[in-house]
């Protein structure tokens, strides 16, 4: 790649971890293409296609295990891209860079007022393949309800949800906040809007696993949501998370099964995040139950960095190759620099080629060549 020596880039060197349980990874490095950069391609054959696109690190919630209760320091708006740098990054990695999924994630997005904007300006592009780009938002579902509609009309395709519990007290003793109804009924005028399918996640922690976990599965397949469990991530506040506390994959399904339900794994379609299983009908601890789907996203214990095809665009344009990484590359500064299509293309791929092989999440924290965790919390970098 090109130096661009004259374009400002934030590029901290990242340890490499020493093995991370990823499964089978290509074994020798490849060499780097010739010729105009077309693909995110790294050392290891990994292609990026999904983009992870986050337009605020702002929340209106507090959620224990992902930032303290006062809040963060909260990015200045100057700082934030714009909607015009925001369609023009999308713009490159669909058109140029082969990218074909955009979710567009936050802090909190709906906090943007322009978020429609940035909605139409993603939805309105075409992959390679002349089909339209799959758009996708992650929320916490806080006024939901008065925009649903407006963003499918500007070209939303799904929602994932975040909601941890179903119980009131509990709903608001895990993101301080007394919001349960609110999240209700956004989940259900997204679903009145064909924003479809509704994702739920939901973080899978210690303690009220056993009752928590069988209610959420049961009421998704009664309401027709499709509830993910994603294992706690070294993301948050740093006193909030300890390995050893992680609950697994494992631990979830087995949770599910004694609950009753019986499991068919189908396995992880199109390098997505989840692994799914197949929900059959029976009568467990929360009553009969139709069927459906629902899935685990193990970060943690089971990571699937061999086949990961993700890039992130943070909401102050710094781009990150892992959602781990201590490496950020800047691409607002050169944008705002006046750098050609060309340059930042080039900035984009020449980072994406020092992916690291894995995140290393399982390493010893004391380890000198292990985990290091990334500057910034999951609300600062884009989920």
């Amino acid at each position: 790649m090109p130096t661009l020596s004259r374009l400002p880039v934030v590029d901290l060197p990242t340890p490499a971890p020493r093995g991370a349980r990823c499964g089978p990874v290509v074994e020798s490095p490849v060499a780097p293409a010739s010729g105009p950069v077309t693909r995110l391609v790294d050392r290891y054959g990994r292609t990026a296609r999904d983009l992870r696109l986050s337009v605020t690190d702002r929340c209106n919630l507090r959620c224990t295990y992902c930032m303290p209760a006062q809040g963060m320091d909260w990015l200045a708006t100057p700082e934030l891209l714009t909607v015009a740098e925001i369609a023009r990054l999308a713009r490159l990695a669909v058109e140029r860079l082969g990218i074909e999924r955009i979710r567009i994630t936050g802090g909190e997005p709906l906090l943007r007022r322009d978020l429609e904007e940035v909605v139409a300006a993603v939805a309105g592009l075409r992959t390679r393949s002349g089909g339209a780009v799959d758009v996708g938002l992650t929320t916490n579902g806080l006024g939901l309800d008065k925009r649903a509609a407006s963003l499918r009309a500007a070209g939303l395709g799904r929602v994932n949800v975040s909601l941890d519990s179903l119980e009131p007290a509990e709903y608001t003793a895990i993101t301080r906040r007394d919001r349960l109804e609110d999240v209700l009924r956004g989940i259900v005028a997204a679903q009145e809007a064909g924003l479809s399918p509704v994702k739920i996640n939901a973080v899978a922690v210690a303690g009220a696993l056993e009752e928590r976990a069988p209610r959420l599965l049961a009421e998704s397949l009664r309401r027709g949501w499709q509830l993910r469990f994603i294992e706690h991530m070294p993301l948050g506040p740093h006193e909030t998370w300890r390995p050893q506390e992680v609950v697994g994959r494992d631990e979830v399904l087995r949770v599910l099964a004694e609950a009753g339900f019986r499991l068919t794994e189908i396995g992880r379609a199109n390098r997505r995040p989840a692994t799914l299983w197949r929900v059959s009908a029976g009568r467990g601890a929360h009553g009969s139950h139709p069927e459906g789907v629902v899935g685990v996203i193990s970060s943690v214990t089971v990571p699937f960095c061999s086949d990961c095809d993700r890039t992130r665009v943070t909401a102050d344009g710094r781009l990150m190759t892992c959602l781990f990484s201590s490496r950020e590359t800047d691409l607002r500064g050169p944008m705002r620099s006046g750098a050609s299509d060309e340059e930042i293309i080039e900035l984009w791929a020449a980072a994406t080629w020092g992916k690291p092989l894995a995140h290393g999440s399982d390493e010893p924290w004391d380890a000198p060549d292990g985990f290091e965790r990334p500057a910034r919390t999951m609300s600062a970098i884009g989920g």
